[in-house]
């Protein structure tokens, strides 16, 4: 079967641009987006865990959606980073999201409090039945504390405004059994697990390497579709050097995009890359990039 796809396949976890002084810098960020597009990207996330959501305000969540949304059109999936540790907050952004022009939703598992699952459903249904435009659950508990377990996704995946998984849980056997006994579409999370959860049926990957490197992210799927599984395995290990430095090298992924990008500085409590971590990153990304 040919996996649903509501926001495209090949989707971006946009960095958010700061000014040198560290606002929100709306111009490039639309002239980013663009570019991601251009390059082969097909749907943007926007205010998730590489567009430091913890450190931007809601007034700047709604403006980067309404800035990405002018600039990239009608036709690109945009989806805004909602989640918080507080159903009605989120309910609040959510609603905030879509009167700026989102077309979905990204929800994270609530952290901190570490709810039980019954709770970790119902708040999930409660964001859902607030607004008119779908959710992609956010399955992360390196970060929040909380799994959204199996069982609880094959029991939401009756709600009709729940229609996709971002999957950073490191379970393809949990990935795989909801995969195969609902139709939400699961994308990739984890970079170095985006082209093994294609293979079990996923819908594609949100990548913050795609910041940088988006035509060869999007090469691997692109390779698999075509039926040569070989070149497919040929690209994704092309990309193992720089997804490592990027994102196994005990830097957040955020950090390690923009010094990559001219996107700004990161806001605290992130700190910008040591020194001792540019010349690796940037030749990596050059290797890859001029092959």
């Amino acid at each position: 079967m040919t996996p649903s796809r509501p926001f495209g396949r090949t989707l971006c976890a946009m960095v958010t641009p700061f000014t040198a002084t560290g606002d929100l810098d709306l111009e490039k960020a639309a002239s980013h987006a663009s570019g991601l597009i251009a390059e082969g990207c097909e749907g943007l996330v926007l205010s998730g865990t590489t567009g430091e959501s913890p450190t931007t305000s809601d007034a700047e969540k709604s403006a980067l959606v309404r800035a990405v949304r002018e600039a990239v059109g009608d036709g690109v999936p945009v989806v805004a980073g909602v989640g918080t540790a507080d159903t009605r907050h989120t309910a609040e952004l959510a609603r905030a999201a879509e009167r700026a022009g989102a077309d979905g939703l990204l929800v994270v598992a609530p952290y901190y409090s570490r709810p039980p699952q019954p709770a970790v459903e119902a708040h999930f249904r409660a964001v859902a039945d607030a607004v008119g435009i779908p959710l992609m659950l956010y399955d992360i508990p390196g970060r929040t504390g909380t799994r959204i377990e199996p069982d609880t996704l094959l029991r939401l995946a009756d709600h009709p405004g729940i229609v996709a998984v971002k999957d950073c849980a490191y379970d393809l056997l949990g990935s795989t059994k909801v995969i195969a006994r609902t139709s939400l579409a699961y994308y990739s999370g984890c970079e170095e697990l985006n082209l093994p959860l294609y293979a079990v049926g996923g819908a594609g990957c949100v990548s913050t390497v795609a910041n940088v490197a988006p035509r060869a992210v999007r090469a691997v799927l692109d390779a698999f579709d075509n039926g040569d599984t070989e070149e497919a395995a040929r690209l994704n290990q092309r990309l193992i050097h720089l997804t490592e430095l990027m994102m196994c090298s005990g830097l957040p992924g955020t950090v390690t995009a923009k010094a990559l990008l001219d996107a700004g500085p990161v806001r605290p409590p992130l700190q910008p890359a040591p020194p001792s971590s540019l010349a690796p990153l940037h030749a990596a990304h050059a290797a890859l990039t001029a092959a």
